[in-house]
């Protein structure tokens, strides 16, 4: 007896009380656009158990307390110096207004109070004003809006240059251009995706419900996540994550099932049964690889970083929402509709019925592949081990203020900033000791490291050390030259940590930590480096426990991940030749960067996987539905390409779609992910779909089914069986007794 959690039993229920389905979904939306409203974003590259970290704890636990947030505000002329009345008078009134502005700065200051000539430029026709914003770097993005605002105002007037870069307005910058990127790949990656929906089902009503659910689906993510934000960090990257992925599985899981139902009326069943026996069958597929999508991003959780704990949850949520919204809302809405679904047809459009297996493109490219096995699949392979070998030269690193677009007024005072003092004035390294700090020995210490860095042309200066808590602590700041997320300043960073400081302090049995932004970014690389391997190691693993219980063959799952890591390794390839080296970036309207920024093989890997395996479990399940009823491997191979093709082409360039649109934005880091999501579904959809799977499953037969016998025990899962109501089909007793184990049946 299954449970009401089975996919046909939810189908079933979904179909036959569909306005309270309607009504339970319409409560949920409401809800979750209730709580959509009240998302904290809360900035963080925090690197758990790093060398930053413990240095910034210990700056707020011991030393500083909460740290405020700080900007430094840039005045410059083309034509006065710093000593003309005129240059005053401009700074005084910006000075007051500043300190005017209600709930924003709590202390800004200049060189005509303090007489500090490091404020001013060596050519003196500019000078920075150091601000101190109310509250804490967390609500900076926030507090620093109505300080932009009146820079933003004052910029330009009377020849004077005025700008701001900081905790506040970098991020505040950031965050603006990410959501004026998203706005602009919807805009451009929806249009398409409608449009490549009609081609795919040839009617405009069952083109539009899978936009309007996946949209429904992301409100509901974005609900469930604003609520999680309030107790854990979430970053805007966390938005960027639920809008992609969400337009990406929630449009493609709701095209298979469709596309299933019609394929069900068409064979004669009755609407309530077609919606029943596509629950049994695409459902199921979709659940499993929404399992299978969970458990690669999953593999995000394992890394220490903050950034990749929000985004994991933003991912995972968003596919929850897909697939619920799937599996209840869904059928509620097919039921409802039934064959109106059809509603505007296309004209002069054959039914996959009237086409012989052999037609059409995909049939004729799958008969000449499994005609000439060997020749496909070693060309094939080539092609994307070719195209993964510039992978081999990849740098990578953190695209920070000096990639964003220039029009930004924190990436305009960056460059001032890094012209005419130390772009390190911005993010500083800090420098924390912890035992001993008023000794005579550590203070011998810090002489001979400012002496160190006195000599090395990538540091600017250092500040004096300050003690604390009775010389318990002590801290001091190094500004290093250059954008803190530059090689320049991360290789300075490194020689402070690894040479500098070591041979200052070794016998002073004091603990020195290094933090600041650059010392984040160092952190921030290592340990991308360091859990790539680890994650690849989880997911795989996984992956291959499930897909050995579905499929019932330790060959499938082997070929799946082989082939899935030969499209990721040919997207990583191609995003370092595109952006690192600059091949076709200009002609494509990409921005190149000497860096490929160091979560992305992380994150394209837990993404790609699971998104791939969305094309291996729905062409693989039906190749394995027509094999248990015929045994004949190579029709049974033809016959899952066939009736897949133009499926699984269609949500292919629909993800392609979504994911091109974000490329096209001016932020470096979304254009990588952009274009590298892109290319990679591509060349799955294309070469390893079209060529290579049907190549390996010809040369390999019914070896492709092969389960040692002392694997008998595994449970058995069943993804997408033959629908038990199909008039013509005889339904294989062994693909019928499969499973999903028992949260979501019981026992007959």
């Amino acid at each position: 007896m299954r449970t009401f959690l089975s996919p046909d039993r939810l189908a079933r229920q979904s179909a036959n009380h569909p306005w309270l389905t309607l009504g339970v979904w319409a409560a949920f939306i409401v809800l979750a656009l209730g709580t959509a409203s009240q998302l904290k974003i809360t900035p963080s590259w925090e690197i758990r158990g790093s060398d930053s970290q413990k240095a910034a704890n210990l700056l707020e636990e011991r030393i500083l307390g909460q740290s405020p947030a700080a900007e430094t505000i840039v005045v410059q002329s083309a034509t006065l110096t710093v000593d003309a009345p005129e240059f005053q008078a401009f700074v005084t009134r910006l000075t007051a207004d500043i300190q005017a502005l209600p709930g924003t700065v709590s202390a800004v200051t200049s060189v005509y109070e303090t007489g500090d000539q490091a404020l001013v430029s060596a050519d003196r026709h500019t000078t920075i004003l150091p601000a101190t914003l109310q509250g804490d770097i967390v609500e900076a993005t926030d507090t620093v809006a109505p300080l932009s605002e009146l820079l933003a105002e004052r910029n330009g007037h009377d020849g004077f240059t005025v700008l701001t870069a900081g905790d506040g307005s970098i991020w505040h910058d950031a965050n603006h251009q990410f959501e004026k990127d998203l706005s602009r790949g919807e805009a451009i990656g929806l249009p398409i995706a409608l449009l490549v929906l009609l081609i795919v089902f040839g009617a405009a009503v069952a083109a539009g419900v899978p936009v309007i659910l996946a949209l429904l689906g992301i409100l509901v993510s974005m609900g469930i996540t604003a609520v999680i934000s309030q107790f854990i960090g979430i970053d805007s990257s966390t938005i960027n994550m639920i809008t992609m992925i969400g337009l990406a599985v929630g449009i493609d899981y709701t095209l298979f099932i469709v596309e299933r139902f019609r394929e069900e009326r068409a064979a004669g069943l009755e609407k309530v049964d077609a919606v029943v026996a596509a629950g049994n069958t695409a459902s199921r597929a979709v659940l499993f690889s929404g399992i299978t999508v969970i458990i690669a991003l999953a593999g995000l959780v394992i890394v220490p970083a903050s950034m990749f704990g929000g985004m994991a949850i933003g991912a995972i949520t968003v596919v929850i929402a897909a697939v619920a919204v799937a599996l209840t809302l869904l059928p509620a809405v097919l039921s409802l509709l039934g064959d109106r679904i059809n509603w505007l047809r296309l004209p002069g459009r054959k039914t996959k019925s009237e086409q012989p297996i052999d037609s059409g493109f995909f049939g004729k490219t799958t008969m000449l592949v499994m005609r000439h096995p060997w020749i496909a699949a070693t060309t094939s392979v080539a092609l994307l081990v070719a195209m993964a070998l510039p992978y081999a030269r990849i740098n990578i690193g953190s695209l920070g203020l000096s990639t964003f677009p220039q029009h930004l007024q924190s990436a305009q005072a960056f460059n001032v900033l890094n012209e005419e003092f130390s772009a390190g004035l911005i993010d500083p390294a800090e420098v924390v000791i912890e035992g001993n700090a008023d000794s005579a020995e550590v203070s011998l210490a810090v002489a001979n490291l400012r002496k160190s860095i006195a000599e090395d042309g990538d540091f600017s200066t250092m500040s004096t050390l300050t003690t604390v808590e009775g010389g318990q602590y002590g801290y001091f700041t190094v500004l290093l030259n250059g954008d803190a997320t530059s090689e320049r300043a991360m290789d300075a960073l490194r020689r402070l940590r690894g040479e500098y400081i070591p041979a200052a302090f070794g016998n002073t049995g004091s603990e020195v930590y290094v933090g600041g932004g650059t010392a984040q970014n160092v952190d921030y690389i290592d340990t991308m480096e360091q859990y790539l391997p680890i994650v690849i190691a989880f997911v795989l693993t996984l992956s291959f426990i499930l897909l050995t219980m579905v499929f019932r063959s330790i060959v499938i799952p082997v070929k799946a991940i082989i082939m899935n890591l030969l499209s990721v390794g040919a997207a990583y390839g191609l995003v370092v030749l595109v952006f690192q080296e600059g091949v076709g970036a200009s002609l494509l309207g990409f921005h190149q960067a000497d860096q490929v920024e160091a979560f992305l093989p992380v994150f394209l890997f837990a993404v790609l996987f699971g998104l791939s395996m969305d094309y291996h479990v729905f062409l693989l399940s039906r190749i394995q539905e027509r094999f248990l009823q015929t045994g004949d491997n190579a029709a049974a191979v033809a016959h899952g390409l066939r009736s897949t093709a133009h499926i699984i082409t269609g949500a292919a360039a629909i993800m392609m779609a979504v994911f091109s649109g974000f490329a096209l934005g001016d932020m470096i880091a979304l254009q990588q992910v952009g274009f590298g999501l892109a290319v990679a579904v591509f060349l799955d959809a294309t070469v390893v779909r079209s060529v290579l799977v049907p190549a390996s499953m010809e040369l390999l037969g019914s070896r492709n089914w092969y389960l040692p016998s002392w694997l008998e025990w595994m449970p058995r899962i069943s993804v997408e069986g033959p629908a038990r109501h199909t008039a013509g089909r005889v339904p294989s007793h062994e693909a019928l007794a499969f499973e999903l184990g028992p949260i979501l049946t019981s026992g007959d």
